[in-house]
This record gives structure tokens, sequence and C-alpha cells, in this order.
């Protein structure tokens, strides 16, 4: 297991898992649990938004780990319910020297297609912590 190179308390609470993050390309393991499944018994709609831009952000920090991203907008398609292991591939499409423009998928356990998204994120400087304060604060100026 890889570290994500943040401190992300959601990530942590929702128990993903880094497989891979190099080279403009991203992969996150993520086993549901009852508490983040809907009505139906699957996983629900926003966690599998928070593993798309996970992966998506990911992928356009892989090579820049010094550097933040924010989520500016996210598009998602919902194609089939998302049961049981799931695995999620980000990938950074395009980037300028302050964008980020990138792609992510999320497979079942028999690796069928569940949903895809893209995104456009924006590279931000990380802030240092102000003494006595935890986390890595990210300025959004």
């Amino acid at each position: 297991m890889l570290d994500f190179g943040a401190d992300i308390p959601f990530v942590k609470e929702l128990g993903f898992t880094l497989r891979r993050m190099h080279g403009g390309e991203s992969e996150l393991h993520y086993q549901a649990r009852p508490e983040h499944t809907n009505s139906f018994g699957v996983m629900h709609g926003g966690a599998v938004m928070t593993l798309l831009d996970v992966a998506m952000a990911t992928a356009a920090r892989s090579d820049t780990l010094d550097t933040g991203v924010v989520t500016i907008e996210m598009k998602t398609s919902f194609m089939r319910p998302a049961r049981g292991p799931m695995v999620a591939r980000g990938k950074l499409i395009q980037r300028t020297r302050s964008m980020a423009f990138a792609e992510a998928w999320v497979y079942d356990a028999e690796g069928r297609l569940c949903s895809q998204s893209t995104g456009t994120f924006k590279y931000v400087p990380r802030a240092q912590p102000a003494a006595g304060q935890g986390g890595g604060a990210i300025s959004t100026d």
C-alpha cells in the first residue's frame, strides 16, 4: 500500500488504498462498508464519486507530490451498480502550469465498468501549517 502524499481524513474514513501513483496514472482499491451503501445495498453514489475524484486527483499529482490539487469540476456517469471490491483507475489527460484535466473509471470485482468521470483540477501550493496546528492546509488563493 502506498502513501497518498497528503493527510486526507475522509479518504482514511472510507478506507481507500492506493496501489499506484506514477506517470500520470493512479490505481485505488476500495471495499464499501455497510454504512457506505444506499437503500439498495450497493455502493452509495457519493462514495463512488469520491473514489473517482481521488483517483483523478492522485493521477494529477502523481509527478508533482509537493503540490496539491483542488477539484474545479467533475462529471460522472453511473453505468451499473457498484458491488463488492472496487478498483478505480485515474489518468492525467492534459496539464498546464496551473490546471489538470483527468479521467477515472471504477470497475467491479469481475472487471465490469461501473462508472466513469472526467474532471478539472487546479494545482495549488501546499501551505505550511501554523505553529501548533496539524495538517498541511492547502492555499486556494
